[in-house]
Parts: structure tokens; C-alpha cells; sequence
């Protein structure tokens, strides 16, 4: 199954730990790194008084379930020392399941594509980056959803080197 999933970090050295994260998740037996968009500066979503973002997305292969990605995927935040502390807040791995292939799912734990994809500049330019033309289950194609999604802060990073 393709499948897209969204990084951010913003505490402890966020870019390393996108970096880090990319190079673990390419490491896993039950999935095959195809390919990573560039990594993007953006400013908080949530609460203001927390430092920028940065984000990438990145594109597997997969033969794990949903369900099952979302496990490796959280056992991956804990292993960067992921904490809930509030709604939005900072955090040093955030991995989130944008689209597994063209499924839709929604139940207590996963909800698929992404609630907010269409929204969110953060998501939506680092995914048109690895491929435009993706449709998003019941939403549309990225390159057209991308035009009506204003930047909000976003800056694309030149280095994206540990």
C-alpha cells in the first residue's frame, strides 16, 4: 500500500529529529522509503507561545495495515520522547498517516486522509512536492487543492542534511 505520513517537530533540535525519524522509518523491515519532500519552517497551528515548526512528508510502500502503521508509527514518537502535554502544543515527533493509498477511515483511533489535510500549508506544499497529481479521497487532486491553501508562514529550507 502507498502510503503518505506528515512529520513535524518543534523541541529539542526539531530538524534532527525529522531527520532521524525519516532515516528510522527507512530502516523498518515492513515498509520500503520511496521518496521525501523538502523540509518546510512553519509557525505553530495551535497554542502561539511554543518555537516554529518544521515539517516534511514522506511516500512507503507498505504491506502493514493502517491500524498496525499507526502502532510502529507512535512507538516511533515515543522513541523520540514524544509527550502530550496540551492540544496542539510543542512536541519533539509528531508522525501522522496523510493518505494509505486511497482508503477512507474513520474510527476511534485513525482517521484517513488526515482531518485537516485540505487546510493545512504544512501538509499540503511538502506533499504537491512528492506528487501533485495524488488525489485525496473525496476532497480532489493536491495541485488544486494547493492553490486555495494560502501559505501562512511557510518557508521551504535549503538544508535537509543531519
Amino acid at each position: 500500500m502507498i502510503v503518505f505520513i506528515g512529520l513535524g517537530s518543534n523541541l529539542e533540535n526539531p530538524q534532527t529529529h525529522i531527520l532521524t525519524a525519516i532515516n528510522d522509518i527507512s530502516l523498518l523491515e515492513s515498509m520500503t522509503f520511496l521518496s521525501q519532500s523538502s523540509l518546510y519552517q512553519s509557525p505553530p497551528m495551535g497554542p502561539q507561545d511554543q518555537p516554529d515548526y518544521i515539517n516534511a512528508v514522506i511516500k512507503i510502500d507498505t504491506h502493514l495495515t493502517a491500524h498496525s502503521l499507526l502502532d510502529v508509527l507512535q512507538s516511533l514518537e515515543q522513541k523520540h520522547g514524544r509527550v502530550r502535554k496540551r492540544h496542539w502544543g510543542e512536541r519533539t515527533l509528531d508522525l501522522d498517516i496523510l493518505l494509505y493509498g486511497n482508503e477512507v477511515i474513520s474510527d476511534e483511533r485513525l482517521s484517513i486522509p488526515h482531518p485537516g489535510i485540505t487546510e493545512r500549508a504544512f501538509v499540503l506544499y511538502p506533499l504537491a512536492e512528492i506528487d501533485n497529481d495524488i488525489s485525496v479521497p473525496g476532497k480532489g487532486i493536491v495541485s488544486t487543492l494547493k492553490e486555495f491553501c494560502p501559505l501562512d508562514g511557510l518557508k521551504k529550507l535549503e538544508a535537509n542534511t543531519l
